[in-house]
């Protein structure tokens, strides 16, 4: 019952309503209460919250056309009083997709600075083992004796 409550909105939303205040809108979900007297049909706006206030006052409006058009479909005793509300869920998805795409790209950094550290780290090795083995090879002046008296 809440999959054609769901599709018979979406339907009357996205193609048959004319109100411009309505826009941007994507019927998610429907639930339905258990003496199918109620039923809320959840959508999503996309907008500033500016316009999901004007979208969902235009769907509120709407929601006496949208259960003439249930009525046309259902072929139960009772025609379910419809109210919309909005889904948070599409908003808290798409923040947890950036959250997750921002945490991927600072270990990605994190690493390539680690093996950019190591690498550096090999070469300043390298360095020290030459200035170790150089400074063996540096020549002792005639003048000087071991104890660096001149």
């Amino acid at each position: 019952m809440s999959e054609v409550i769901r599709e018979t909105a979406a339907n009357a939303i996205l193609f048959e309503l004319k109100d411009p205040r309505v826009k941007n809108v994507t019927v998610t979900r429907a639930e339905v209460s258990a003496d199918l007297q109620h039923a809320k049909v959840f959508v999503s706006v996309m907008g500033t919250e500016k316009e999901q206030a004007l979208t969902m006052h235009g769907l509120k409006s709407a929601a006496g056309f949208v259960q003439t058009k249930l009525a046309d479909r259902l072929t139960s005793r009772y025609i379910p009083h419809v109210t919309f509300v909005i889904d948070e869920g599409v908003k808290k998805s798409i923040e947890i997709g950036r959250l997750i795409r921002e945490e991927n790209e600072r270990l990605a950094a994190d690493k390539a600075q680690q093996a950019a550290g190591a690498e550096s780290g090999e070469d300043d090795e390298k360095n020290e083992k030459n200035e170790e083995s150089g400074a063996a090879d540096v020549p002792t002046s005639p003048t000087s004796n071991q104890d660096g008296a001149v």
